[in-house]
């Protein structure tokens, strides 16, 4: 039996600590914030109730699998809800694109609104998305990243380099596969899952929509931090302890080995191995003392481009609106100038900035635990923003910046037909800034590092670090973000500690 302590209690640390004290560790979770969650976070007042992190499930049969790993089904833990319809587009023009639950259903849906033969073209790319998730769901997601030697297992079989294309990016494989621009528009959105470019993020990015439309879009009533609080009800079940309110200032190390953690205030915590669910560049820069064997792993994140961040309002609105869907997409009409202001690139170069005419998402679940009566409405919209990064970005603690911005958003949903301003009890505003501070996600990059280029996922830092007994689980390590990848990332620690 190891003593294991897991720093952050997100979604990968309490999933990680789960498994590890199903096979029979010592395990004890460090979570810096009075809660537990992390990026599932939860905020409520006045009867008005908010996800302030993810707000889909999918993938399920990855928590179905932690689940069952660790004591008993999913569903006797929370309450999944299958969206019908999962996603409610409006694109620039006006033209408005609802997308059922299911995919059989999507062609038909795609048709009806953009005209006949787009939902073949859009059902050709799924295809195409397929085949990709064959071929890298095994060796990609659920395996240790071996570096070249996991680019080396793919480059065996020369029909799946060609049906991966490593050279193509998401925005190349739309051109070639998509003639209608509006659904070019749809597929350059799911870049913005793993917070990349798809100018510049690898076509293999298209099993993201195949992902949600073959295995559905979730919810979990009451909200998604009830995913996180059951997970963490299934850690404690098996013994693992977790404590809130204990931030983890060092990872200690001696002789090329963990030996434990100190604690803000100096307590020592030993442990055999550390699982490390915090952001991957705030480990090697702030928990890890510098050394040989953690010098390329550190170049590697210098390397590579942080993913992006988002600015979030959350709204208390009274009355309802009519025909609202669960989640609803409000694109603008350049979508480029969007990333460039968010990456700093082609008429932003080297000066990244709030986006002027941002896509606009919009997620307003119809829960009861989220509103205080049945004549109101809480959502939580969400914009793509530039991490926080004051000294060559955006300050986003910049007076007034905050305030100007939010006003913003607010006459773009205006202009895209949801006016809500006079019906607006509250609003709170939540800025990358913010995000860095309550998650200590450098800049509130949400994802970690992006999937930008050819080798974003060989840059990204594998799960067994250089350093012995030192592991990590989350977003910013592999596969990467999102809550089925992060689910994931424990299960592939889980295979590499093994059992007591």
């Amino acid at each position: 039996m190891a003593r294991v302590a897991v720093i952050g209690a997100g979604l990968g640390g309490l999933a990680a600590a789960a498994r590890l004290a199903a096979l029979g560790h010592e395990v004890t979770v460090l979570e810096q914030a009075p809660q537990i969650g992390g990026k599932l976070g939860w905020y409520s007042r006045d009867g008005h109730g908010f996800d302030t992190g993810p707000s889909l499930v999918t993938l399920p049969q990855v928590h179905r699998d932690l689940f069952a790993a660790t004591g008993g089904p999913l569903e006797d833990a929370v309450d999944l809800v299958r969206l019908d319809p999962a996603v409610a587009y409006r694109f620039a023009d006006g033209t408005p694109l609802v997308l059922p639950g299911s995919r059989a259903a999507v062609p038909a849906a795609v048709d009806a609104a953009l005209g006949p033969g787009t939902g073949a073209q859009w059902a050709a790319l799924l295809e195409r998305a397929e085949a990709m998730w064959r071929v890298t769901e095994q060796p990609f997601l659920r395996s240790p990243l071996a570096g070249v030697a996991t680019l080396a297992r793919l480059a065996r079989n020369a029909s799946d380099v060609a049906t991966v294309a490593p050279w193509r990016t998401l925005r190349g494989l739309g051109a070639d596969t998509l003639r209608h621009p509006a659904l070019r528009t749809l597929l350059d959105r799911y870049a913005t899952y793993s917070g990349s470019d798809p100018r510049r993020a690898p076509a293999v990015l298209a099993t993201v929509p195949y992902v949600e439309q073959e295995f559905g879009s979730w919810y979990v009533r009451g909200g998604l931090r009830q995913l996180a609080t059951a997970v963490a009800e299934r850690a404690v079940e098996r013994g693992a302890v977790v404590r809130t309110g204990s931030a983890v200032e060092r990872v200690l190390v001696d002789g090329g080995r963990t030996t434990g953690v100190r604690l803000a205030g100096g307590e020592v915590l030993r442990a055999d191995v550390v699982v490390s669910g915090a952001d991957a560049a705030a480990l090697y820069a702030d928990l890890l003392p510098p050394s040989r064997p953690t010098r390329r792993v550190r170049r590697d994140l210098a390397r590579s481009t942080p993913s992006l961040s988002g600015f979030v309002l959350l709204l208390a609105l009274r009355g309802r609106t009519p025909g609202l869907a669960h989640h609803t997409v409000l694109f603008p009409a350049d979508y480029d100038a969007e990333f460039d202001a968010v990456f700093g690139t082609g008429r932003h170069r080297g000066a990244p900035q709030p986006v002027a005419d941002p896509t606009v998402y919009v997620s307003a679940p119809d829960d009861p635990a989220t509103r205080p009566d049945d004549d109101s409405e809480s959502w939580f919209v969400l914009v793509n923003a530039p991490r926080h990064d004051p000294a060559r970005g955006v300050d986003w603690t910049a007076p007034g910046l905050a305030d100007r911005y939010a006003a913003r958003v607010l006459e773009v949903l205006a202009q895209r037909g949801l006016d809500v301003r006079d019906r607006l009890r509250w609003c709170v505003v939540r800025t990358p800034a913010d995000l860095e501070r309550d998650t200590r996600s450098v800049g509130g990059a949400i994802y970690g590092t992006s999937s930008n280029g050819a080798r974003a996922a060989f840059l990204r830092p594998g799960n067994a670090a250089p350093v012995r007994g030192l592991f990590l689980v989350g977003g910013s390590a592999h596969p990467g973000g999102g809550l089925p990848l992060v689910a994931l990332s424990a299960e592939i620690v889980a295979g590499l500690v093994g059992p007591a």
